[in-house]
């Protein structure tokens, strides 16, 4: 079977490794002229689904804990399971009393085991929310890993394409462009990162820092470079980061560890994120067309779901055909 992949990012990605595993030729087209640009790339990478049932539907947590696994199995070596900590300042500290109702999956802690399980925010915190099982990975390197992965499983990649372009008849085309999709009912929500370079700091895990107006993540990546993000906004625009948001973020990265104030600015990028009214993503289907999308912020955690249930749907069309055919 021959599937063409539309799009690069982490949706077409993981569908192209769940189509070529199962024995398809695939190719993927992407219309960037390499990987770097899309809204995967400007990702936190939080492999995460019991803090972000927070404010997402069930469905996020159990689609969402396929992630870990699948990840390391794909790329071992790129998930750090080392959990995530939720703090909130002293006067915020209703915050995380409403998180912890809304999500399950933690261990309540105080000032002395957070102080263990992150020694710079020793004193700074009295109480947070451990969530042991969670994990995360730099999105950056895993998706040129990933990419590498297959091209060693002999898929094929072309990249500058226009988005309707398709360079040879398939039996099966898979639409993963996001928000460029012409998908009814999908919206961009934006959302502004920034990379910093903090030689002061040290976080061994994702560290989310709640506040009632601008909750804030920070992820730590190799020689303490940090993403913190990620303002989530209901707009399409692919602007530059906003000074007030660049303001807020610095802000919140401060609040956590005032180390932070001497930080190195290395990126400030924008990603415009798929979402359908309900913020849970979906599979469309048309003839020997398919489509992934809405995975809004939770591209890492829950495209192998996605990929694996298209991938099914696929596959077990190709045998209803044949049958068909045979009978």
């Amino acid at each position: 079977m021959k599937a063409l992949v539309k799009g690069a990012g982490v949706a077409g990605l993981t569908l192209a490794f769940e189509l070529a595993s199962r024995g398809a030729d695939v190719t993927v087209i992407e219309k960037r002229h390499r990987l770097a640009g899309s809204a995967s790339w400007a990702a936190g990478g939080m492999l995460a689904p019991w803090c972000e049932r927070e404010s997402a539907e069930e469905a996020v947590v159990t689609l969402g804990r396929l992630a870990l696994d699948w990840w390391e199995t794909v790329l071992p070596g790129h998930v750090v399971r080392t959990g995530t900590l939720v703090v909130a300042p002293a006067r915020d500290t209703s915050e995380l009393d409403r998180f912890a109702r809304r999500t399950t999956g933690f261990t309540a802690i105080g000032e002395e085991a957070i102080a263990a399980l992150e020694p710079d925010l020793a004193g700074r915190f009295r109480r947070g929310l451990f969530f042991a099982n969670e994990a995360h990975l730099d999105p950056r390197r895993a998706l040129l890993a990933l990419k590498d992965r297959l091209v060693g499983m002999g898929v094929r990649f072309e990249f500058g394409y226009g988005a309707v372009r398709v360079p040879e008849t398939v039996d099966i085309e898979a639409d993963c462009t996001g928000v460029e999709a012409s998908v009814p009912g999908l919206r961009g929500v934006r959302g502004e990162m920034l990379l910093l370079h903090a030689p002061d700091v040290s976080l061994a895990r994702p560290v989310r820092l709640l506040h009632p107006r601008f909750p804030v993540y920070v992820v730590p990546r190799a020689d303490h470079l940090f993403m913190v993000g990620a303002t989530m906004i209901e707009s399409d625009a692919n602007e530059p980061v906003t000074a007030r948001s660049m303001m807020e973020l610095l802000g919140a990265a401060y609040a956590l560890h005032p180390a932070f104030g001497e930080a190195e600015i290395v990126e400030a990028g924008v990603g415009v994120r798929p979402a359908f009214a309900d913020n849970l993503p979906r599979i469309g289907r048309e003839a020997n067309r398919i489509s992934i999308n809405g995975l809004y912020r939770h591209g890492f955690l829950l495209a192998p779901a996605m990929a694996r249930q298209a991938a099914d749907m696929i596959f077990n069309s190709q045998r209803e055909l044949a049958d068909a055919a045979h009978h």
